[in-house]
């Protein structure tokens, strides 16, 4: 049975690797530019219905991948004029457009097959060329490495550009960043194109991968994609410190350490029912542990130091009116 589950481990890192690069698009929406945007759960399985869509169709991969990454963009822009233009909360916007995704994602697979709908488009039965497969894991993995680096270069060079570092102070200061003269409402509407483009690039890898598309490959993507980007920042944020990159590195980290604890949870016997569950769970408690640390262990020093610079403040105050009289 051991040796079922160290088997079945390099699996385990390759879906976390994919499910990483989902989790970047997270990372930028959700602590670039401090939005909680719910529109990845639709937008993951709209980037893997249109390149499924696409091959069956008979277009090349290149051309479908380009396509999918496309889709995710104009799904983040609906999200985005939605809550710029129109003034929704991006909670509720990112769900709005999800419920749209859903209808979208249903025709775009039914369109691949000639059929009203299709809640399900396969690639498996099929001899087509793909970049992963859970088939061929020596090169799914190296595949992924290689992708996981570039998209990682590319986002640190782009952070570090003028209109990056915009995106990174609306993020970080509405205000301010409106003061020193950025449009804030377009680099919001940029950080959800960017982020969703990402988000359904993951898509169509995750559908080249399993063999398929499927209308309910992306629920609970939110929760995944938080969990690689908590998971990450606790375990490996000591590593990244200021730098871009490696902030993004420890977010990839974060989606094979999750996969990795849930194909241990399913070698346990657990209930796969309970899998949803426990990862809210994960989540919950890893989003908690700053909040505990902060309260519980860093409090009463806080309050220590506080009252001593009180306590100096009070001294200097009474030495400078002696000196006045």
């Amino acid at each position: 049975m051991f040796e079922n589950y160290i088997a079945s481990l390099p699996g385990a890192i390759a879906q976390g690797m994919i499910w990483g690069i989902m989790a970047i698009g997270v990372y930028i929406t959700y602590k670039v530019l401090d939005i909680a945007d719910l529109t990845v759960d639709g937008s993951i399985c709209t980037g893997a219905a249109v390149c499924a869509a696409m091959m069956t169709m008979g277009y090349s991969l290149p051309v479908a991948m380009i396509c999918a990454f496309i889709a995710g963009m104009l799904s983040g822009l609906i999200t985005g004029v939605f809550h710029t233009f129109m003034g929704i909360p991006a909670i509720l916007a990112g769900i709005l457009t999800q419920l749209i995704l859903w209808s979208v994602n249903l025709k775009i697979m039914g369109f691949a097959v000639e059929k009203t709908s299709a809640a399900n488009l396969p690639l498996s039965a099929r001899n087509f060329k793909t970049l992963v497969s859970m088939m061929d894991m020596n090169k799914s993995l190296i595949v992924l490495e290689v992708i996981c680096v570039i998209l990682i270069g590319v986002l640190y060079w782009f952070f570090g550009t003028e209109y990056g570092c915009s995106l990174r102070a609306t993020g970080a200061n509405l205000s301010m960043s409106r003061a020193q003269g950025i449009n804030t409402d377009i680099a919001k509407i940029f950080g959800l194109v960017l982020s969703n483009g990402i988000v359904a690039f993951s898509g169509a890898l995750l559908a080249q991968y399993q063999g398929n598309s499927d209308i309910n490959m992306g629920k609970g993507a939110i929760v995944i994609g938080l969990a690689a980007v908590i998971i990450g920042e606790a375990l490996f944020g000591w590593i990244s410190r200021n730098n871009f990159a490696l902030k993004l590195i420890t977010v990839v980290l974060g989606g094979i350490v999750y996969y990795i604890i849930y194909s241990t949870v399913i070698f346990m016997g657990l209930d796969t029912n309970y899998l949803k569950m426990l990862s809210a769970i994960v989540v919950a408690l890893f989003l908690a542990t700053p909040y505990w640390k902060k309260k519980y262990f860093t409090s009463v020093k806080y309050s220590d130091k506080r009252a001593l610079k009180n306590q100096k403040k009070e001294e200097a105050n009474s030495k400078s009116g002696k000196e006045n009289a």
